[in-house]
């Protein structure tokens, strides 16, 4: 059994002192580095001595607070995967387990490239513009079709017209100077996501670097009794895009590994024979011709 309601509210703990805010946006303040040890009052009914002893060491990237009250709205983690079966990833359920008896909303991003110091103020304020302009579309006039945020168009960085919330736009504009250059051997990032029954969304993204070879990413996330604002598969893609432009910085360092581009297609072949393990199904079977 865990705490529902005001009963979990209470345990939750108000960041009122200690450290200056990464940041304050739309009425919320973001802190950087936070144990959950840091947020919640004491062990709530159904957690046991482990679970609770386990989760009060782990530590999120960001916690998001209400800027009047304190009070924690959501925290957020963005590491890389961890392997199964591993204790990083035993202690991760115990802490899923604290933070829904506690109340926590919690979003996480699983990456091989992208990080919280480097990567995290920018994806939370993104999410929190979305979260709002969703609650103010829900809130506006029956019957009125607003676009949704990922998909307002306007002017990018480069100059050209197009979607200015795809955390991707500027992956995609390097790769188009890449190529330019003659350091890649296509312009186009391409990416697909699902969902996965009961499971997080998934996001893919690759590049071909060399005819043939082609730089990929892969990230999941995990929106835990939490509302991105946007699609989480959606979201799930463009974050991909997002450590494909991240891993382009690099290659006047050397070239990063790469994947055949056949074994590429049998990958996604392979996902396509798992729809039926999907939410919604798969939207790309035109990628398995390629």
């Amino acid at each position: 059994m865990t705490s529902t309601g005001s009963e979990a509210a209470s345990l939750l703990r108000p960041i009122t002192a200690g450290g200056v805010p990464l940041f304050t946006r739309a009425g919320q303040v973001g802190y950087a580095s936070r144990r959950l040890g840091d947020l919640v009052h004491g062990r709530p009914p159904g957690i046991t001595g482990n679970q609770w002893s386990t989760a009060l060491r782990a530590g999120f990237d960001q916690v998001v607070c209400a800027a009047d009250t304190g009070r924690p709205l959501f925290a957020v983690d963005i590491a890389a995967p961890p392997a199964p079966g591993s204790p990083e990833q035993r202690a991760e359920r115990m802490t899923n387990a604290v933070c829904a008896a506690v109340g926590l909303p919690v979003l996480r991003i699983e990456s091989p490239t992208l990080r919280g110091a480097d990567h995290g103020r920018r994806i939370v304020e993104y999410v929190i513009d979305a979260r709002g302009y969703a609650d103010a579309a829900a809130a506006g006039p029956d019957g009125v079709d607003p676009v949704g945020f990922r998909d307002i168009i306007g002017r990018l960085p480069d100059g050209r017209s197009g979607h200015v919330n795809d955390l991707g736009a500027l992956a995609r504009a390097t790769a188009v100077e890449a190529y330019v250059d003659r350091r890649l051997a296509d312009p186009i990032v391409r990416g697909l996501h699902v969902r996965w029954q009961d499971g997080p969304t998934e996001g893919w993204s690759w590049v071909e670097v060399r005819p043939g070879w082609c730089l990929v990413e892969r990230v999941r996330v995990i929106a835990q009794r939490f509302s991105c604002g946007v699609d989480p598969a959606r979201l799930a893609e463009d974050l991909s895009a997002l450590a494909v432009g991240e891993r382009l910085r690099d290659l006047d360092a050397g070239e990063p590994p790469l994947v055949d581009r056949d074994r590429l297609g049998g990958d996604i072949r392979q996902l396509a024979s798992r729809r039926n393990e999907l939410a919604g199904g798969f939207a790309f079977d035109h990628l398995c011709a390629d």
